[in-house]
Parts: C-alpha cells; sequence; structure tokens
C-alpha cells in the first residue's frame, strides 16, 4: 500500500538481468531481420514490375514436391507454408516463455499487454467490417488488418529512433507476442479447410510423442527434427495450415532449464533458429508475396473497392485506435499501470507504427480469398496500408526522439557543469520532460 491506495504493477519496469538481455538480444536479431524483409519486399516489388516479371512468376509458381509426404507445391507455397513455420516455431517459443517466466505469467503484469493486443485486433476487423458492409463487399478479409509485422516495426524503430526509452521497444515486443498467438489462432480456427481426420490425429500423436520426450528429457536433434518434419507434413495434409504446427512445437518445447543444463530445449531451439527466422525464412516469404504488380488501376482500385479500402483503413486507423484506447483502458481500469518512462504520446506513436502489417496480414490475404486478382488488390492494400501506417509512424517517433534527445543534451550539460550527476533528478526530469512535450 503507498498512500492509502494498492500499489499497481509496473509494466515492463526494471526486468531482472536474464530478462533484460533476453529483450535486448531478440530486439538486435529481429531488427537486422526486419532490414533485411525490408530489402527483400523491396526487390519482389521492382523484379514484379519490371519487364522480368514474367521470370519471376516462373520461379514464384515452380512446382516440386517430397512424394513420401504427398506434398508438391510452389515455392511460394513452400515459403509460405514451409519456412513460415520456423517463424512461428520461434514466435511458440517466445510465447511460452512469456508465458512461464516472463511479463504474461501474472495477470497484473499481463494485463496491458493483453488487453492492448486484443484491442489492437477486434477495432481493425471491426473497421474492415463496417467499411465492406457499407460499400457491400466481402466480410472474407476481416482477420487480415489484425496481424502487426514485429520485425518491420522494429527495423522502424531502429532506423529513426536513437534517444527513445527501452521500454518503448520491450512495449512493442510484448505487444507482438500477444499479437502473434492472436493471428496463430486464427489461422487455425477460419482458415482451415478439407479437414483430414486421419491425418490430422496423426499430427496431435505425433505432438503428444514429442511432449513425452520432452517430458522424459529425451535429447538430440536427430529425434525431434524428423518427428518434427512428420508433424508438420501430417498439420498440412489434415486440412489445418501447417505453420500451426511451428507453434504447437514451440509451447511445448521446455523454456526452465534443469540444473544440470546450460539452457533450456527452448533456449537452444530459438538461439538457433531465430537468426534463421528473421534472416532467411521470414525475407524469403516476402520475396515470393510481396511481388504485385503495382498499377493506377490496381492502387486506384484500393480506394474504390471495400475489401482492400477496408484493409488500409483497417490497418492505419484501427490498429492506432484500439491498441491506444486498449492501453488507457487497461492503464484506467486494471492494476497495471503504464512505465513511468514512457509518456502517452510514446503509446500513441507505437499504435500507429504497429499498423505495420505484412507477413502475417499478407499470409491471411492469401489464405481468405482465392480469386488471383482479389489476391493482388488485398495485397497491395497491405503494402499500402503499411507504408501509410510507417510514414505516420515515422513523423511522429522522430518527434519524440528529438524531444529525447534535447532532454538527454541538456542532462548531460548539467552534469558536465554540476560534475557528479543526479540519477534520480535526470530520471524524474526526463520524465516531466516528455510528459509536458506530450
Amino acid at each position: 500500500m503507498r498512500d492509502g491506495r494498492r500499489e499497481r504493477s509496473v509494466f515492463l519496469g526494471l526486468l531482472p538481468w536474464p530478462e533484460r538481455v533476453r529483450v535486448a538480444r531478440a530486439l538486435r536479431t529481429e531488427t537486422v531481420g526486419g532490414l533485411v524483409l525490408l530489402a527483400a519486399a523491396v526487390v519482389a516489388l521492382v523484379w514484379a514490375n519490371t519487364p522480368w516479371s514474367g521470370a519471376y512468376e516462373h520461379v514464384r509458381d515452380f512446382h516440386f514436391g517430397i512424394p513420401a509426404l504427398g506434398l508438391n507445391l510452389s515455392v511460394e507455397h513452400w515459403t509460405a507454408d514451409g519456412l513460415l513455420t520456423i517463424f512461428f516455431l520461434v514466435a511458440g517459443i517466445e510465447l511460452k516463455r512469456e508465458l512461464v517466466v516472463g511479463e504474461l505469467r501474472t495477470p497484473a503484469t499481463a494485463a496491458l499487454p493483453v488487453v492492448a493486443a486484443l484491442c489492437g485486433m477486434v477495432v481493425p476487423a471491426g473497421v474492415y467490417l463496417a467499411t465492406v458492409g457499407i460499400g457491400g463487399g466481402s466480410p472474407r478479409g476481416w482477420a487480415v488488418p489484425m496481424a502487426t509485422d514485429i520485425a518491420f516495426a522494429l527495423a522502424v524503430l531502429a532506423v529513426l529512433s536513437t534517444h527513445l526509452p527501452s521500454a518503448l521497444r520491450a512495449f512493442l515486443l510484448t505487444l507482438a507476442v500477444v499479437d502473434d498467438l492472436g493471428a496463430i489462432l486464427v489461422i487455425a480456427v477460419f482458415f482451415t479447410s478439407d479437414l483430414n481426420p486421419a491425418a490430422l490425429a496423426g499430427a496431435v500423436a505425433g505432438l503428444f510423442v514429442f511432449y513425452l520426450m520432452q517430458r522424459f528429457r529425451v535429447r538430440g536433434w536427430w529425434w525431434y527434427v524428423p518427428l518434427g518434419v512428420v508433424i508438420w507434413a501430417l498439420m498440412y495434409n489434415g486440412g489445418v495450415h501447417a505453420t500451426v504446427a511451428g507453434v504447437a512445437m514451440g509451447l511445448i518445447l521446455r523454456t526452465v532449464r534443469d540444473d544440470d543444463e546450460d539452457a533450456s530445449p527452448g533456449e537452444r531451439t530459438e538461439h538457433l533458429l531465430r537468426p534463421v527466422s528473421a534472416g532467411v525464412a521470414v525475407p524469403l516469404f516476402a520475396l515470393f508475396a510481396a511481388g504485385v504488380s503495382v498499377s493506377v488501376g490496381v492502387l486506384g482500385e484500393v480506394f474504390t473497392r471495400p475489401e482492400p479500402l477496408g484493409v488500409v483503413l483497417g490497418l492505419v486507423v484501427g490498429k492506432t485506435v484500439g491498441i491506444f484506447a486498449g492501453t488507457y483502458l487497461a492503464a484506467r481500469f486494471t492494476r497495471a499501470r503504464l512505465n513511468p518512462d514512457l509518456a502517452w504520446a510514446d503509446v500513441f506513436a507505437l499504435a500507429v507504427l504497429a499498423g505495420i502489417g505484412f507477413t502475417v496480414a499478407l499470409l491471411i490475404g492469401e489464405l481468405a480469398f482465392t480469386d488471383p486478382a482479389d489476391v493482388e488488390h488485398i495485397k497491395a492494400a497491405v503494402l499500402l496500408g503499411s507504408l501509410l501506417a510507417a510514414a505516420v509512424a515515422a513523423l511522429l517517433i522522430k518527434r519524440r526522439n528529438g524531444i529525447y534527445r534535447r532532454l538527454w543534451e541538456d542532462e548531460t550539460r548539467d552534469e558536465d557543469a554540476d560534475g557528479i550527476p543526479d540519477i534520480y533528478q535526470r530520471t524524474a526530469s526526463g520524465r516531466d520532460g516528455a510528459e509536458g512535450a506530450s
């Protein structure tokens, strides 16, 4: 109790040292991966809009398979259903750790990111449905603007910010964990087709064996990799999107180390696969998913057809309103409160930045629509909406970064004049100045 009131938990306050090291390492890797992802998207757009676009389509649509697993997929589908499973495996491990030992393990600390992320998914879907309802369009794409691309968003922060509080980046990372879980559930529940009960039963049995191997501390990648491939293939043939297999295995892997272990299986797997996910799997998916033929006609239809317009508005408006309002409501009506190092203007800039929906948004767009023309329009809407969100967020982030930079320069001059820095005065002045500038 403090001043007669119950003290509320500080979301993303001073984390234990191992947790801070983990967050910093993840941020560095995802930031670099975001820059690689951005480069891959640019290459795809340029390649698809040059005289060599036929070569791009030929490579993208080239089929090859593994007959023993009953698979014969195009390069585009191998990247979406195969390589992207690595991305979701890492996301599953990260989610498991947050639920077991991280910020989501207690209701008080989980309230803020969970409410913010849920509002950041529900409101964009509502904006899409309202738009297509008014325009007489199809509701099938309601889930497209729900997802935030954490790699892209962190890349924007890395390029534009030098003095923003580290809590802002940690806020975005934790928010994305919950956002990824929502996207995973949406894909598993709403985008399944032609279910094969026998194959699904085999996948579930494989996951149970995977669990038993973890429970009885079976070690050796040569056991887990073949089993993981079989589970993935059974999940794909069962009619559920194959990336769900990656999430399930990530959630099963242990994230708490035993006394005789230097690292848990989840930590070791994430250490090995996160660079592959951020630097190879996701960029290759972007390379073969972002190749949209951009023309005046396509861009015009983005703003005249209700479905792509709903995606753009969902990303740019829905994400901003949902995340900002969700954060405020959680801070106002639950025990969680905003980190005192952050101003509400910082949260608003982050909410706009979360409108960058790329990897999972493109994936859901391909699952929601079957007509190639519709898919092209939805892809163009995702790219355009993400670009608009990134542009607006860049302006806001640069402004906030400038404010924090001036505060830092003033504090540095004060320290030079006094000779002895006062950390308490510095923290208070930085916070009060940020709040006043908001």
